[in-house]
């Protein structure tokens, strides 16, 4: 479809308010999508490396343990 100026491609011969709010509302939801998904990685990341400072922590627990029981 060729249009004869900037503002006709702009009114979309008459539907430029869905054809823009459809655009609109597309990118916005592409936007959330990235932000939340960034969130979420960051959250797991955090969650990952604080279960995996746990498990030192139990493993060096169990160690003093034992060796305090072997005296």
């Amino acid at each position: 479809m060729q249009f004869d100026s900037f503002s006709a491609f702009l009114d979309m011969g008459g539907y430029a308010f869905y054809v823009w709010l459809s655009f609109g509302v597309t990118f916005g939801v592409m936007i959330l999508l990235v932000v939340f998904s960034f969130r979420q990685h960051k959250g797991l990341l955090k969650s990952v490396l604080k279960e995996q400072q746990r498990q030192v922590r139990i493993k060096e627990a169990r160690e003093k343990s034992h060796a305090s029981s072997a005296r």
